[in-house]
């Protein structure tokens, strides 16, 4: 029974949406057109569960390269009417239309130049009519008595994220400028964070010459902890690489390899990547060849190691 009725109320929420944009027209053009030609901010408004549906829209508007930011009507009306100027936009929501706090704020603002987008089911009321642009969203309650705000907040909901994705669509707005405004999250990571920022560089570099022993090169590739040291030649360029995998097969083929020397059982040609990469991409290589480390090189000398960067650096960071 419980599960039935959960069902249906998800369904009618979905069935809200889709009746919203089948509705879509002209105005919703003009809504779009009218926040891209403000050279101020989209300010949204609502006030009780409207108000919750407006903070999230102004979050989205912010998020996507809008300026924006939620005005309480209630405290708008007792001084916050400062942080609004008339070059800016409200988006103001309220089902009835009939809010007395939103109609207020929205008069006054009206007054001084403001430009008005009303989201509302009742485009004949006081909201509807002091909007120059009227997004109607009309839709049937989930409720069971057909009044608790259900499927039209989640309509006036999803009616923002389309504004928001239009207006960010028309601005040419990139990943790269939402990572920009995200750099504490998973794509803010993944497309800004350099591979310099996160190597091990100078003594937590390991690396031996290709004619060291055994002895030091187990060393190097145990007090580094890296479980991997690269092999240079005389000039200080890569040769090749040693792993603690490499020395376990080396034992299995040769008990005794404390008589060779680095060079007799590197892997030559060692994968490598440019210290100005992405972090992104170095994880990207390393899933692809099946390793969990990767000599970082500058664009100058590609041949001499100026770090190294190791999986566990990239998880660590966030970097996926």
């Amino acid at each position: 029974m419980i599960l039935n009725r959960a069902k249906e109320v998800l369904n009618r929420e979905a069935e809200a949406i889709k009746e919203i944009a089948s509705q879509l027209d002209h105005t919703f053009l003009l809504a779009v057109d009218s926040i891209l030609n403000r050279n101020g901010k989209v300010v949204t408004t609502g006030i009780g569960k409207s108000g919750l549906i407006a903070q999230k829209i102004a979050s989205t508007f912010s998020s996507t390269g809008t300026p924006s930011f939620f005005l309480h009507p209630a405290e708008a009306l007792h001084g916050d009417l400062g942080m609004v100027e008339n070059r800016d936009i409200l988006l103001a929501i309220s089902n009835s239309g009939e809010a007395p706090e939103v109609v207020r704020l929205v008069s006054s603002l009206k007054r001084i130049g403001v430009k008005i987008i009303a989201v509302t089911a009742n485009t004949a009321s006081p909201l509807g009519e002091l909007g120059d642009v009227v997004l109607r969203v009309h839709v049937k309650e989930a409720c069971p008595f057909g009044f608790i705000p259900t499927s039209s907040t989640t309509a006036a909901l999803a009616l923002g994220d389309a504004l928001a994705i239009s207006v960010l669509e028309k601005r040419g707005f990139t990943e790269k400028d939402f990572a920009a405004l995200h750099p504490g999250g998973a794509l803010g990571k993944r497309l800004l964070l350099k591979v310099e920022e996160l190597m091990h560089v100078g003594d937590q570099l390991p690396v031996v010459d290709v004619r060291a022993t055994m002895k030091d090169t187990i060393y190097e590739i145990t007090s580094k902890r890296l479980g991997v040291t690269c092999v240079c030649d005389s000039e200080g360029r890569i040769t090749g690489v040693i792993t603690d995998g490499d020395l376990r097969r080396a034992i299995e083929r040769d008990g005794n390899i404390l008589a060779k020397k680095a060079q007799d059982i590197m892997t030559r040609d060692p994968k490598r990547i440019k210290q100005e990469a992405l972090a992104s991409e170095a994880i990207q290589k390393m899933e692809e060849h099946a390793i969990t480390s990767l000599f970082v090189v500058d664009g100058k000398e590609p041949q001499i190691p100026v770090g190294i960067v190791h999986i566990h650096d990239l998880l660590k960071a966030g970097v996926h």
